[in-house]
């Protein structure tokens, strides 16, 4: 039996992450990451989960601040995905909530973009899986 040899892989690189926070500190176990592909969710302190949304599969971004978020200088970031495992994520209580919302939308637009999805997303109605596309299907 070979042993897996992981120091090859190379180590993703985040533009952007923060934890979910309590009056502006971040006292929590929720951490959110940013990479130019996917979008993390890493949760618990004795046992973790983590959760990834790809870029292109997320559909629409909004953003909702309370008065309370107001005053600590926080905000809650609403992903809604085409990820069957993860359909809506909230990155909750994140400091600068209208700078990731921007920046989460810029990365989306280019994963799109290389995955030359502008067009077919118009026609989607949400029930077509774009994983099981196959290229034969379409005529060069």
């Amino acid at each position: 039996m070979t042993k897996a040899n992981f120091s090859n892989l190379p180590m993703t690189e985040y533009l952007w992450n923060d934890r979910k926070r309590w009056l502006g500190m971040p006292l929590s176990f929720t951490k959110y990451k940013l990479s130019e592909d996917r979008l993390f969710l890493e949760k618990g302190l004795l046992t973790t989960r983590s959760d990834e949304i790809l870029l292109y599969r997320i559909r629409d971004l909004s953003l909702r601040i309370s008065l309370g978020q107001r005053i600590c200088g926080v905000g809650t970031v609403c992903v809604v995905s085409s990820d069957r495992s993860l359909p809506q994520l909230e990155l909750k209580n994140v400091k600068h909530p209208r700078e990731v919302k921007e920046l989460i939308h810029q990365y989306v637009e280019q994963a799109k973009e290389k995955r030359r999805m502008k067009s077919m997303e118009i026609m989607d109605n949400g029930d077509f899986d774009y994983d099981e596309m196959d290229p034969d299907d379409f005529d060069n």
